[in-house]
């Protein structure tokens, strides 16, 4: 069972940035659909970039459109999500998933393998 393990949460300020991590435990970024899920205190599970295995190409939701950015590097088995011009409302637990097809819900239908999630505190 391929396990995937987050890193790089952590508290930053308003406008600032981070660079979350998300590390496999087998090569799956080459052949599988990946990308990054938030959920914020009192609020669903929603996703906000995917990227296909068979061409590289990615998805951004609406709401991080221009400021975060999706990337991965299939030989050290880790996906990466650049998020800067950080504002209040990212403030979430990001879990990197691994799924059948590039989807925004999270429906365990599609959604084969989650991390355990990793906090992005975003202060005033």
């Amino acid at each position: 069972q391929v396990q995937l393990v987050e890193s790089g949460g952590g508290l930053v300020q308003a406008g600032g940035s981070l660079r979350l991590s998300c590390a496999a435990s087998g090569r799956i970024f080459s052949d599988s659909a990946t990308g990054w899920f938030r959920q914020a205190p009192g609020k669903e599970r929603e996703g906000v970039a995917c990227i296909r295995a068979s061409d590289g190409s990615t998805l951004l939701a609406d709401s991080v459109k221009g400021r975060f950015s999706i990337a991965k590097d299939n030989a050290k088995n880790t996906m990466y999500l650049q998020m800067t011009s950080l504002k209040l409302e990212d403030t979430a637990v990001y879990y990197c998933a691994r799924m059948e097809v590039c989807s925004f819900v999270p429906n365990p239908r599609n959604i084969n393998v989650w991390g355990q999630g990793t906090l992005v505190n975003v202060s005033s």
